[in-house]
């Protein structure tokens, strides 16, 4: 979100709650979210569950998390299922989305957003927020996947690479969770943010096979 649409939502939202959200962040601490959801397409996509950690300068804060799972929604079915391992009697018990969300906005305020290919996840967030809220999040987005990418184009330009989440946790040398969820994959974005911004860069990856085009 520009500056220009910024103000203008911070105008037209001037007596809704949420209107705080639209200032912007002077802080230090960022928020790494990941979600889970019943499909790839993030025009159709509902939400499963909301995980999300705080990051201040180059520390992720394992203290400060949030793990939301929600009441199963109606596009939840077996293909999805075999992704997220979420089924509807893990979600019996879920919050409704609106709660989730309001949860969620709560513990991130209007702090910049990390993530792994964080603009899908925001794309289904804001769908949701402007469901049951009428605006979208505000909040700057950072993507840990063209950080890493960029710091690669620098070493060897026009080659190939496996950039997923796995791939570049292990060239970075980062512990990897033995079961992806939401909240582990949040952890793993933060600590790919906190490496590839506070730390070395290692040696080009064993393992890239890389080539030129």
């Amino acid at each position: 979100m520009n500056i220009l649409q910024r103000l203008w939502w911070r105008y037209k939202l001037q007596n809704h709650a949420h209107h705080p959200l639209f200032s912007s962040y002077s802080g230090d601490e960022l928020v790494s979210i990941d979600c889970e959801t019943t499909s790839l397409d993030p025009n159709h996509a509902e939400l499963v569950s909301i995980a999300a950690i705080k990051i201040k300068h180059n520390r992720v804060l394992t203290s400060q998390t949030i793990h939301l799972k929600l009441t199963p929604p109606q596009s939840l079915n077996s293909d999805s299922i075999k992704i997220h391992q979420l089924r509807h009697q893990d979600l019996i018990y879920g919050l409704s989305e609106k709660e989730a969300l309001n949860q969620l906005i709560q513990f991130i305020g209007n702090r910049p957003i990390v993530g792994y290919h964080i603009h899908y996840d925001k794309k289904i967030l804001d769908r949701a927020c402007l469901r049951h809220f009428a605006h979208p999040l505000p909040n700057a987005l950072v993507e840990v996947c063209h950080i890493y990418h960029h710091k690669l184009e620098r070493l060897l330009p026009n080659a190939y690479y496996d950039l997923s989440i796995e791939a570049i946790s292990r060239h970075l040398d980062l512990p990897q969770a033995e079961r992806h969820d939401a909240l582990e994959d949040a952890i793993a974005a933060a600590l790919i943010y906190v490496r590839l911004t506070h730390g070395d860069f290692p040696d080009l990856p064993k393992i890239r096979n890389a080539h030129s085009y």
